[in-house]
């Protein structure tokens, strides 16, 4: 368990240059990532010594340039305001594809070149053309797996996480946590039945969902998410909403999982109790919720919290980890979140960490809050997974304290 409690600056003043370079950056990105996605991996492949045949040079050279137009706009067509999966089936998968290419491209380009270089193996062009197989066959080999594990049902993560003030009634609850499902235009029907069947087998008292159910309305992908139905649960199934939810009409996938047997905890609590002990279980909108325009939402954790007793441990769901900041405040004992997908693709994590506080696992926040990000149970956009596998997670409670005997 890694403490990441002193990892921002107490500053605020200190903080807003660094967050205003930020955002700036960030407006230019979309202009900027494609170009840089397509046009380094095709210099490193084919103009960095190689001295490829002319039409292997124009071949690939066309290739890379249709890979440059036909990206943005099959991802435009299919998430833009026409919402034609086809399109962003195209689209996502070529941007999982070029974002691979150009990670190995630049790293294999570089490392394996200076290897070769010191070990004196060939000529120049014989080394730029050794990098070259080496990048497209890791490219590949990558892709191929990354199929496999962003399509695959999760393996299921077991951890034992403690709670100071957890009464011994509670010791041993077991709650399981899924997230980020996105449901898309992949069809999953098959795969969400299969991962409702795994969830199942975990015997859970509750189940939690923190958001991010699909890409799309409630009415388009009702036939991906009519599996959570089936999902079983001692004591309740809970829901948050994500930040995806305000892209497709979240109050439809609140009114959907509501209909599917789920809580949605918008800003509320319900009482958990067993063996004479009560655990809260609150939930908050997702922290893009205000800014939606939608009448209600929200992310409002005093409501959450209204009329629980201070004296009880909470377990709150809030999609975004960074929501961590204010549970700590709060004194929460236990924040479950998703968002992150853990980076999804290798190294994206890095990005992921300029936004969030953690990226996967447990980790301890101010005195008392425990925050556990999920790397997500699917997978959004590009149909991969790269060295950050999904997961569905068996969370069991413990007390400190030992049950008293009569």
């Amino acid at each position: 368990m890694t403490d990441t409690s002193d990892t921002r600056p107490a500053d605020s003043e200190v903080q807003a240059p660094h967050q205003s370079r930020l955002h700036r950056l960030m407006r230019y990105l979309p202009l900027i990532a494609p170009v840089l996605l397509w046009a380094v991996p095709c210099w490193a492949l084919l103009y960095a010594g190689q001295h490829w045949p002319l039409p292997v040079t124009l071949g690939g050279t066309a290739l890379f340039v249709l890979g440059l137009v036909v990206m943005p706009l099959a991802m435009g067509r299919g998430h833009g305001r026409r919402q034609k999966d086809r399109a962003a089936i195209v689209g996502d998968t070529l941007l999982g594809a070029s974002w691979v290419l150009f990670t190995w491209s630049v790293l294999l380009g570089v490392l394996l070149r200076l290897v070769l270089t010191l070990a004196g193996v060939g000529e120049s062009q014989d080394r730029a053309r050794i990098v070259t197989w080496a990048v497209l066959g890791t490219t590949a080999a990558l892709l191929a797996w990354g199929y496999a594990e962003a399509r695959r049902v999760p393996r299921v993560r077991r951890l034992d996480v403690q709670l100071p003030r957890l009464g011994a009634g509670l010791d041993g609850l077991r709650v399981v946590l899924i997230t980020d499902t996105h449901y898309g235009p992949l069809d999953r029907t098959r795969w969400s039945a299969r991962v409702c069947e795994t969830v199942n087998t975990l015997e859970a008292d509750l189940v939690c969902h923190t958001g991010d159910i699909a890409d799309g309305t409630a009415e388009r992908r009702r036939a991906q998410a009519a599996p959570l139905a089936t999902v079983q649960a001692t004591r309740a199934r809970v829901y948050v909403t994500g930040n995806h939810e305000y892209y497709s009409e979240a109050q439809g996938w609140v009114d959907l999982m509501d209909e599917l047997g789920w809580e949605p905890l918008r800003n509320r609590h319900l009482l958990l109790e067993r063996g004479g002990d009560t655990l809260v279980v609150a939930g908050v909108d997702d922290v893009t919720a205000e800014a939606s325009g939608l009448a209600g939402h929200r992310a409002h954790l005093a409501g959450a919290l209204n009329g629980a007793d201070p004296d009880l441990p909470v377990l709150l769901l809030a999609h975004q980890p960074k929501f961590v900041d204010r549970a700590a405040a709060d004194g929460i004992d236990l924040q479950l979140s998703g968002h992150t997908h853990g980076g999804q693709i290798w190294p994206f994590h890095h990005l992921v960490r300029l936004d969030q506080p953690a990226l996967a696992g447990l980790s301890h926040h101010g005195t008392r809050t425990l925050l556990y990000t999920s790397r997500g149970t699917g997978f959004w956009g590009p149909p991969f997974r790269v060295f950050a596998p999904s997961e569905i997670t068996l969370l069991v409670l413990r007390s400190p304290h030992l049950p008293t005997t009569p």
